[in-house]
């Protein structure tokens, strides 16, 4: 069985998803790849950790850092796996690209490199949208390629968190 909860964040409605202990989705409504790790019977309820999750969304888009983690449960291949676990290590107010992303998971995997299309692909299918922060990855010129719930939204949060996009584009274009 699958729960859900309604969030009113200041950028539209987000649904959340848990198992009974962990949160398993957080959607933006109507974002691409809405529901997908719903798996059949859905039911509404308040549980703790949707509590929990509206705390730190609350804090969050009140334009601080929350200080402290939503228990999570990532469903996905070990390669997903490995791409999601380095986009919870992207601190606040900061971004890494695709691209470095891709050096990351092919050192742990000791290949010489990996495709930053397949690294898109993982970073686009996440689950949690926010919490684990997808928004923080960027294309290798410093341009806002790609987020599931719109480039509008993706530079809202990151504008939220204080990156300088402008700023950000011209560091990665000249360097």
């Amino acid at each position: 069985m699958d729960y859900v909860s309604e969030y009113q964040s200041p950028m539209g409605t987000i649904i959340l998803a848990s198992d009974g202990a962990n949160l398993t989705g957080l959607w933006f409504e109507g974002q691409k790849y809405f529901g997908d790790t719903l798996k059949g019977t859905v039911k509404k309820a308040e549980l703790p950790v949707f509590d929990m999750a509206k705390s730190w969304l609350d804090i969050y888009f009140g334009g601080k850092n929350p200080e402290f983690q939503v228990p999570v449960s990532l469903n996905g291949s070990p390669f997903r796996q490995e791409v999601w676990d380095i986009l919870r290590q992207i601190p606040y107010g900061k971004v890494m690209t695709y691209g470095e992303i891709g050096k990351i998971v092919a050192g742990k995997r000791g290949l010489a490199s990996m495709s930053a299309q397949a690294v898109g692909g993982a970073v686009g299918h996440n689950p949690i949208s926010v919490i684990v922060p997808c928004h923080r990855v960027i294309g290798s010129n410093g341009s806002l390629t790609g987020y599931a719930g719109g480039v509008d939204k993706k530079k809202e949060l990151l504008a939220l968190e204080g990156v300088d996009l402008k700023k950000l584009y011209l560091q990665r274009k000249n360097s």
